[in-house]
């Protein structure tokens, strides 16, 4: 069993940055694939990052590549998701999940654990 907790989401102004964290609580954190999704208003939850366990494999959307970096921290229980070059189109809940297996997938359905979401708001 995994907890989840997001932190770091907040208001700020298109073209700036914001850096998520996940905290996670469970002894197999260090083999489970981390995952970052969100879901904007009126829109359904998409992939944003994803991260293998080990952090040897990672994988982004098209709308986070070049500007946001995943990364995961095994030693301290901890998932990261720096987001530079906000747009306004980036505002949404931002959520991150975790996989009982290593391998990153980009689809909500293949993770089994699930933080509370943090709100991300982009002005422009």
């Amino acid at each position: 069993q995994v907890q989840l907790v997001e932190s770091g989401g907040g208001l700020v102004q298109a073209g700036g940055s914001l850096r998520l964290s996940c905290a996670a609580s469970g002894r197999t954190f260090s083999m489970s694939a981390l995952g970052w999704f969100r879901q904007g208003p009126g829109k359904e939850r998409e992939f944003v990052a994803g991260i293998s366990s080990g952090g040897g494999s990672i994988s982004y959307a098209d709308s986070a590549k070049g500007r946001f970096t995943i990364s995961k921290h095994n030693a301290n229980n901890t998932g990261d998701l720096q987001m530079n070059n906000l747009k306004s189109e980036d505002t949404a809940v931002y959520y991150c999940a975790a996989k009982k297996s290593g391998v990153v997938r980009a689809y909500a359905e293949a993770y089994d654990y699930w933080g509370q979401g943090t709100q991300v708001t982009v002005s422009s």
